[in-house]
């Protein structure tokens, strides 16, 4: 087939109703009747030569080809989408960096992978915290350039990202130094019975926690389960309870002596990534950010 021969709006329309999984929604968004949208896909079908989507009543269902170009489509649409916030958001001489947050990650960890962008006079930096889910879908409109998460995301056709691994640490007990300095336990093995603040059920870390002490027959005092990595880092310093988290959370308070680490387990780690549109061009700056993701260690 000729490129000539293909109808890019058909093409367009195709993709929209992929993305959202609903002849009706489309519609109502680009302003068209359903039965207009679907002789148009209809159309695009006829000329590709092979049926898009699995018809089942009002349920579409993409067929293996339609997935396929579903993926190309992401790239062609996709890049104008990414073109078009970037044009609507510049300013002359300022790069204008998008970045979402899962809400269970450690700020410091954010601060210290962001860092270099800090010093580049032409970034405009934005940060939102979040859901993973909520992150993505917003990532895939175009709103967000990175997503930075505790665990990576598989890419289907429907969610066409890249996981990029950042780096890792080992999970941490800490504890206020006026109590518990010169205290060194081992994990699991000593913690029966010992009142702790932890992360929540949602933080990737806790259910390697949770299987570790049943492993061994061991029952913490659990006395806080939190998912904001900041309100665990107060409880660290505020509470007399023994904190489980990632060194990076209270990496200030562990230099100042305020607190104390206790003990660690290499079978406790948290890993971070950051999540891309596959194929999308980030801006400058993050980019090499990107690049440079395995060369240094984010934790010093």
């Amino acid at each position: 087939m000729d490129i000539n021969q293909l109808n890019f709006k058909h093409l367009f329309y195709f993709w929209r109703v992929a993305k959202n999984g609903s002849l009706t929604h489309t519609a109502e968004q680009i302003h068209t009747s359903q039965s207009a949208l679907s002789t148009q896909i209809r159309q695009l079908e006829s000329r590709l030569g092979t049926p898009l989507f699995d018809r089942q009543g009002r349920h579409l269902e993409l067929t293996a080809i339609g997935q396929q170009i579903f993926v190309y489509a992401e790239g062609i649409f996709g890049l104008g989408e990414q073109m078009l916030g970037w044009l609507e958001g510049r300013d002359e001489g300022t790069i204008h960096i998008r970045v979402g947050s899962v809400s269970t990650m450690s700020r410091n960890f954010q601060v210290n992978w962001l860092n270099p962008l800090f010093h580049d006079p032409a970034v405009v930096l934005s940060v939102d915290s979040g859901s993973l889910q909520v992150l993505v879908e917003r990532l895939l409109r175009h709103q967000l350039d990175v997503v930075l998460a505790n665990e990576p995301l598989p890419s289907d056709p429907a969610r066409p990202v890249s996981s990029r691994f950042l780096g890792s640490q080992v999970i941490s007990l800490v504890g206020r130094a006026d109590r518990w300095a010169g205290t060194t336990l081992r994990v699991p093995h000593d913690l029966n019975g010992v009142e702790m603040a932890v992360p929540s059920a949602r933080h990737s870390v806790r259910p390697q926690f949770d299987a570790l002490c049943f492993s061994v027959g061991v029952q913490p005092r659990l006395r806080a389960e939190i998912d904001d990595m900041t309100m665990l880092r107060l409880v660290a310093r505020d509470s007399g309870w023994i904190t489980m988290l990632p060194q990076v959370v209270v990496q200030d308070e562990l230099q100042s002596g305020e607190l104390v680490h206790i003990g660690q387990s290499s079978q406790l780690t948290e890993h971070f990534y950051a999540i891309t549109v596959q194929h999308s061009h980030p801006a400058g700056p993050l980019n090499q950010l990107l690049l440079n993701a395995a060369a240094g260690n984010i934790f010093t």
